[in-house]
């Protein structure tokens, strides 16, 4: 009995072994947090020649050109759309699913919206945890009316805001090369993607 209580008083006042907590993994960085690829070289047809400035959901204040070195799936979109951006934005969902395991990594996906009043950076970042749009290759933007005007005006989406605050919108997926130049445009709701992606893989390996 008295060498029982011996060791487990011998026990007690050994230190406890230590256990290394292993190391966290990195928080993905979203594509508008990356560092700017250097040496591109933006011509005047470039999205990214724009000088307005826009935040994503992410509460970074940006410039459209933080987004070159690779290429953008594009979409304007609003949060509250009651039946056609749920679609549109599963069509870009669709598009990256289809992509090349080893393209997919190289390719970005963005969302701006043209409702500048009620989608704040918090309600967009809402929006991307309800989506699940992984924050390693999706950017939600948000702009003053300027700026989504003049984004729009580029693209080519036409949109109007009706009396019960639903807007009027193109439904239109743009392909932007690393340059930021329109490659591709995917017009209309559930449309064939097959050669939207063909035209996303020979963007990413040029």
């Amino acid at each position: 009995m008295r060498t029982t209580i011996a060791a487990l008083l011998v026990s007690a006042l050994l230190p406890a072994p230590s256990f290394a907590a292993a190391p966290a993994a990195a928080p993905p960085v979203p594509p508008c947090c990356r560092e700017i690829q250097p040496g591109t070289i933006l011509t005047d047809r470039s999205v990214y020649q724009l000088d307005s400035e826009w935040t994503s959901d992410f509460g970074r204040r940006i410039r459209l050109g933080v987004l070159s070195g690779r290429p953008q799936v594009v979409a304007m979109f609003f949060t509250h759309c009651e039946y056609a951006c749920p679609i549109l934005v599963h069509d870009l969902r669709r598009i990256e699913q289809a992509l090349p395991p080893d393209v997919r990594g190289k390719v970005d996906f963005l969302l701006v919206t043209m409702d500048h009043e009620r989608d704040t950076p918090a309600v967009l970042r809402e929006y991307r945890s309800l989506r699940r749009l992984p924050a390693e290759r999706w950017t939600l933007l948000h702009g003053g009316a300027e700026a989504v005007r003049e984004l729009a005006a580029v693209l080519g989406v036409n949109y109007r805001r009706d009396a019960r605050g639903q807007y009027l919108h193109s439904n239109l997926v743009t392909l932007l090369d690393s340059r930021g130049e329109v490659v591709r445009q995917l017009t209309g709701l559930n449309q064939d993607i097959t050669s939207f992606v063909t035209a996303i893989v020979e963007t990413a390996s040029n």
